[in-house]
């Protein structure tokens, strides 16, 4: 896949875009990469999006654990290279099972999960299938995780598609690492 948008040079930059970049490399993720090398062509967005996947990232009610395997499940939805090599190590040191994220990168629900992951993996599945969750899901996660639980879990898994659909149309390349990368689903 060819990378549409690379990294703008400094002198490529205009004066709202070396402002967000700036604030972008004083926060948490310490530089410019990933989505935000294709957002610098909108920095306003860039900025807006980089505050609310801070949220999401750094700041979510749901345990980490639970958080990485929802971005796991998004990644593989939209075959997202780049989310999946990044965000499956750190899936796997949170405490998800390494069988359980293979069966996610095969595009399979994993058959040993533990219980709360299962309340994520479906929630997230039948989202991302239907754009819409049943009563009995909406119920399982609710008791799981209560409201806002469930609010920032539809906000990751929104967050996440908008993140990897910019990445996969600017052909954002994934990091060097020794995650093997997605191969397409057939459906």
């Amino acid at each position: 896949m060819k990378n549409r948008m690379p990294l703008l040079t400094a002198s490529q930059m205009d004066e709202a875009q070396r402002q967000a970049a700036e604030a972008l490399s004083a926060g948490p993720r310490k530089g410019v990469f990933g989505p935000f090398i294709a957002m610098m062509r909108s920095p306003e967005l860039m900025d807006r999006f980089q505050r609310v996947g801070e949220y999401l990232r750094f700041n979510h009610t749901l345990p980490t654990r639970l958080n990485e395997f929802a971005m796991l499940v998004t990644a593989r939805h939209t075959t997202n290279q780049f989310e999946w090599a990044v965000h499956h190590p750190i899936a796997i040191k949170a405490g998800v099972s390494p069988e359980t994220v293979d069966s996610v990168g095969r595009g399979e629900r994993p058959e040993s999960m533990a219980e709360d992951e299962a309340v994520v993996y479906d929630f997230c599945a039948e989202m991302l299938a239907t754009h819409h969750v049943s009563d009995g899901t909406y119920e399982r996660a609710l008791a799981k995780f209560g409201e806002k639980g469930v609010v920032d879990l539809i906000g990751t898994v929104g967050y996440f598609i908008a993140i990897c659909l910019v990445m996969n149309v600017a052909g954002t390349p994934a990091p060097q690492t020794d995650v093997a990368p997605l191969q397409p689903i057939r459906r």
